[in-house]
This record gives C-alpha cells, structure tokens and sequence, in this order.
C-alpha cells in the first residue's frame, strides 16, 4: 500500500481536476445519535472518512480513516451508500470528483491515540440537531441514514 497517494499525484497535477475514492461511516450511540468531525480544512462538520491509498480497500480506508480520525476503532456492518457526481472546491484551490463509498460502522473499541490534525472536535448530534455540513455529499449521507433508506446509489 502506498502511503500519501493523494500528496504523491498533486505534485504531479497541482491543483487540476481529479477523480479521487473516498471512504467513511456512521457511527451512532444509544441514542441513535451520528458521530460528526469537525473538519479542520472547512473548519465545519462531517463525517468521519478519508481517501483510500493506493492498493487499500474501501472497507480497510473507512477502519484506517476513522482511527486516525477519532481515535476509535471500528468495524463496518453494512454498506450505506454510493456517491459518485459530487465535485468537492477545497480551500487549498485543489478540485476532486469525489466518488464516496460509506458504511454503516460500529465500535469495536476506544483508544488513546492522538487524534489527526485533520479533527478539531468530534460529537454526537441527534437528527433534529445537527450542524451545518460541509458539504452536500456528506448531508447526503447523513438525510439517507436517517430515512432509513439504504443502501443507495447516487
């Protein structure tokens, strides 16, 4: 598995249009409650997940992912959703086509590991509470979950 693809290919293309796979979950509580991250490059909510490396499935970059996130382990259940027309303007000037597989996750359990640079915060919210989400991809997510209408393709 090669490590830091993505850093590895924008030095390569700079900031130019590019097609990326991305990977995350939902994780809930008792309460039925979604794990949200706050986002360090939107400075705003999301869901926990990144981009597969090179040779990495999408279920292996969701556990890696929400580690490196949120210091907590994971497993995948089920498949959520398929998101593939989504176009994501970063701050940096980078532009993707984000094609975004997301799981349905549960705990396996809590670690000490430092969280990445990338989380500012990480918290619950109910369905009535959100927060405003970074991006229309992730709310996508999120309304299906919700909706119970799953798994989909988009």
């Amino acid at each position: 598995m090669t490590q830091d693809y993505i850093k590895t290919l924008r030095k390569k293309v700079g900031h130019e249009p590019i097609i990326l796979n991305f990977s995350g979950g939902i994780l809930t509580n008792n309460q039925n409650e979604i794990l949200l991250q706050k986002r360090s490059d939107f400075n705003a909510w999301g869901l926990p997940g990144g981009a597969l490396e090179f040779g990495e499935s999408a279920q292996e970059a969701c556990i890696r992912e929400f580690l490196e996130e949120t210091g907590l382990k994971v497993r995948t259940k089920s498949l959520l959703g398929l998101s593939t027309n989504f176009i994501q303007y970063y701050p940096n000037q980078d532009v993707a086509q984000a094609v975004t597989i997301e799981f349905s996750v549960e705990l396996v359990e809590k670690t000490s590991k430092k969280v990445s640079s990338e989380t500012l915060d990480l918290k619950y919210f109910s369905k009535d509470k959100l927060p405003k989400i970074f991006n229309k991809q992730h709310q996508l997510f999120i309304d299906h979950y919700f909706n119970g209408d799953y798994p989909f393709i988009d």
